[in-house]
């Protein structure tokens, strides 16, 4: 069968729940979050990249010369929240994480959580119609599945 395609569009709206999302799940798990967050979505990949990420315990530490710990610390914390994250930008855009990865950076304060989306599958085919890899039409921000 061959197979429909379908206009996938990420609206601000769709942005900012992600970025809403993440900033709320870092807050619940660290007892502050992030005071900037920006949500890109480009094909099958989600970046959101924050700032201000520091609670005021780890500037302590940077400042005492304990980067290294503070970025330990914060991988940590990654890992606890990778499910929560996961869940969250899969309820947001419907679809499956496949990939996520996380990283931080001390000076200036910014981490960046990024996921890998499953590819689109329509009627049991990719988007191609082929049943192979897909070759989505991509024209901006828009993917045209």
């Amino acid at each position: 069968m061959a197979s429909t395609k379908v206009r996938q569009h990420h609206t601000g709206s769709t942005t900012s729940a992600i970025s809403n999302m993440v900033v709320h799940t870092m807050s619940e798990y660290t007892g502050r979050g992030p005071t900037k967050a920006r949500t890109y979505v480009h094909d099958d990949l989600v970046t959101v990249v924050l700032q201000d990420t520091l609670t005021k315990c780890e500037r302590s530490l940077v400042g005492d010369d304990l980067d290294e710990l503070v970025l330990t610390m914060r991988k940590t914390f990654q890992a606890t929240m990778r499910r929560d994250l996961i869940d969250g930008v899969e309820r947001i855009v419907g679809r499956d994480v496949i990939a996520f990865l996380s990283d931080n950076h001390i000076d200036p304060d910014i981490a960046v959580e990024v996921f890998v989306l499953a590819p689109v599958v329509i009627d049991d085919e990719y988007e191609d119609g082929t049943g192979g890899a897909p070759q989505p039409i991509v024209a901006g921000a828009l993917v045209y599945r």
